[in-house]
């Protein structure tokens, strides 16, 4: 017979595990992530220690000793192994060695498309100990000219954008039969991705394939339904994080819409806030005191990472300028300092983050950047324009934000929308073209004397509540277009294609 007290001890068990469903859901699958977290961690103050730095090169070459004959890369169906990779960077840096070119240190820009020698000139470069800087190959002109000098490179190396054929875009019909063609398992994706797969005709294999995660941000929440129900039990790792920044998330648990989730551990390793800002001045909100305030469960904050030796803040190459407007001090009290990442998160009550949206002079459109003064820069090139105020505005249906151009013209001049629409496609990125155009009497500004953006995003690009004319960049005429309301319902309606 079982002594008495076995009974209670395992009613106790019970209990424990049933009010730790009830209360806390996630602190299994948040520890277990945690942990893999910090193992990671003590393994870089392992190394740290150590004097070493360890990067995706030694492990990539690591690697490459272990198993130098397995596929690295598939590309236009031919087969790069470890090992080929592995020679290729070798022969790239041992020919900028040869005519001293570089020496350590020394930053190289790299402007390159989706091919092979990006990974070879990348790790070539880092075998020499250069700083390898991406640059987005869809820019050009002037921002492309900004992104070279910001940087401040010893040479820049571009890929040969001649007698090569690329298949350079993603192709939402060819897909899923590539992924199994490959017998890919992992896929990296960007909102817009799961949105055009969604939008394809259904097809009996759309779950024939052997692809069981998928890794990237911006899907919204109904493509991201819609995404599991039709194609299967793929799951997504949803996450945030920025090349410079010093904190990033990760949806670990599958929540739907979430980019991640925090927790007491969490942040006593990472320490970040959500604080109040002001969306008319584009700035945090000090009180009288001088502080920063933290928002409420459930409200929108911009999201700020503390800076200190266990999360450092290393900056931008080239000018400091660039570093220091992205740290905030005196934050909380005399003498702190934060990463201030730009975006505003919302924290609900299980403490689960989601993206919110940009701040400032920037927005998200087609899965890139778009910053609104580098547009705002290009369309005053023109004769006729006085002034451009750039912003994005919230299209139905679409992840991001489409942007939006407000123009003051220049005195008895007169909108040439011919010479417009060839002027910003020349000198812009297509994501950065703005799909809409205002023209208004007289420009709004704020209090501190910057361009009014806030009434502008609010009023978006309807022509029943606007008065003003507007005008819709129509990719399938190639040309700038009236925005009438009929325009404005097949816009609406996903008959015109953005």
């Amino acid at each position: 017979m079982l002594p008495s007290w076995v009974p209670a001890a395992a009613a106790g068990i019970v209990s424990l595990h049933l009010l730790q469903k009830l209360l806390f859901p996630y602190f299994w699958a948040d520890l277990r992530y945690l942990m893999k977290v910090l193992m990671y961690g003590l393994r870089v103050d392992m190394y740290r220690l150590q004097g070493r730095i360890v990067t995706v090169l030694d492990k990539f070459v690591k690697l490459a000793e272990k198993q130098p004959h397995k596929p690295f890369l598939i590309y236009e169906g031919k087969v790069h192994t470890y090992q080929d990779v592995d020679r290729r960077s070798n022969r790239i840096a041992q020919v900028f060695l040869h005519h001293g070119a570089v020496k350590k240190g020394d930053t190289v820009a790299l402007l390159m498309g989706n091919e092979p020698d990006f990974i070879h000139v990348w790790f070539g470069f880092a075998k020499l100990g250069c700083v390898v800087a991406f640059l987005n190959f869809n820019v050009r002109s002037r921002s492309l000219l900004h992104c070279i000098s910001s940087c401040e490179p010893k040479i820049l190396v571009v890929g040969e954008g001649a007698t090569c054929v690329l298949k350079k875009k993603f192709s939402a019909s060819q897909f899923w039969s590539d992924c199994k063609k490959y017998n890919v398992t992992v896929i990296q994706y960007i909102g817009e991705l799961c949105r055009y797969l969604c939008s394809q005709p259904e097809n009996e294999g759309d779950k024939n394939h052997k692809v069981r995660l998928a890794v990237g941000n911006g899907v919204r929440n109904d493509v991201w339904r819609e995404f599991l129900d039709r194609f299967g039990a793929v799951k997504i790792c949803e996450f945030y994080g920025a090349t410079e920044g010093n904190i990033c998330f990760m949806n670990h648990t599958g929540k739907i819409g979430s980019v991640g989730r925090t927790n007491f551990f969490y942040k006593l390793f990472f320490p970040f806030d959500l604080i109040k800002y002001d969306f008319q001045k584009y700035e945090p909100i000090r009180n009288k005191h001088g502080w920063c305030e933290k928002v409420k469960k459930g409200e929108p904050g911009l999201l700020i990472s503390k800076v200190n030796v266990k999360n450092p803040f290393f900056g931008y190459a080239g000018s400091k300028r660039h570093t220091e407007k992205k740290l905030l001090c005196e934050v909380f009290k005399k003498g702190d300092m934060y990463f201030n990442t730009g975006d505003l998160i919302v924290q609900d009550h299980e403490n689960f983050l989601y993206f919110w949206d940009r701040v400032g002079d920037t927005f998200r459109w087609k899965g890139e950047n778009v910053a609104t003064t580098e547009v705002s820069d290009v369309i005053i090139m023109l004769d006729f324009i006085q002034e451009a105020n750039v912003y994005g505005v919230s299209v139905p249906d679409h992840e991001g934000k489409a942007g939006m151009a407000s123009l003051i013209l220049k005195q008895n001049m007169s909108l040439d929308l011919d010479q417009m629409y060839k002027h910003v496609v020349t000198y812009l990125p297509s994501y950065a073209c703005p799909l809409f155009l205002r023209v208004q009497k007289k420009m709004e500004i704020t209090g501190t004397f910057k361009q009014q953006k806030f009434q502008l995003v609010d009023e978006g690009f309807n022509p029943s509540v606007i008065t003003d004319p507007l005008y819709f960049l129509d990719n399938s005429k190639k040309a700038y277009v009236l925005l009438t309301k009929e325009v404005h319902e097949m816009i609406l309606s996903g008959k015109l294609k953005l």
